[in-house]
């Protein structure tokens, strides 16, 4: 399987299970209203949130415009990380772009159809929350964009790749 094709099929993975994962603490677990929660672990909480804004609670979506506006932005941002997937050689620079992709997606429909993203785990230490309370999509866009930081911090460039410098003297 060629690495472009494992990162779209990634994508689809972690919409599908993004997708599924909220339909089930909503649905059938009933943690659907605010304030609703079921305490799992003494570290983790399964707890109701509608997030109407972007990471972090930051850009809230207080009206309709704004929510489009969201969608728009995000939508913009999903086709750029597919036309990257699209230019990129290097494989666990997909498998950061596959991640990216399919938390982006899951989180877009989410906001088309509910008006804000569902929102879910809670991972505490007592009253210390080092997360705000997050969904498996922004789990997977944190993920793709550590391995992408990484990469461009940490990975040896190819040989071919050729400082602008040194190609110009």
């Amino acid at each position: 399987m060629s690495p472009r094709r494992l990162a779209i099929l990634l994508a689809i993975a972690i919409l599908i299970v993004d997708q599924f994962v909220k339909y089930w603490v909503t649905g059938p677990m009933g943690i659907d209203y605010p304030g609703a929660e079921l305490h799992l672990l003494p570290i983790f909480t399964l707890r109701f949130v509608q997030n109407f804004g972007v990471s972090l609670g930051l850009l809230q979506a207080g009206s309709e415009t704004a929510r489009w506006a969201l969608v728009a932005m995000t939508a913009l941002i999903a086709t750029g990380v597919a036309v990257w997937i699209r230019r990129e050689r290097q494989t666990p620079e997909l498998i950061g772009l596959g991640f990216v992709l399919g938390g982006a997606l899951g989180n877009i429909i989410d906001r088309v159809r509910l008006g804000y993203v569902v929102d879910y785990a809670d991972l505490h230490f007592g009253d210390f929350s080092p997360f705000l309370v997050f969904n498996i999509a922004d789990a997977a866009i944190s993920i793709g964009v550590v391995i992408l930081l990484v990469r461009a911090l940490f990975a040896p460039r190819p040989k071919n790749d050729v400082p602008v410098e040194k190609a110009n003297a």
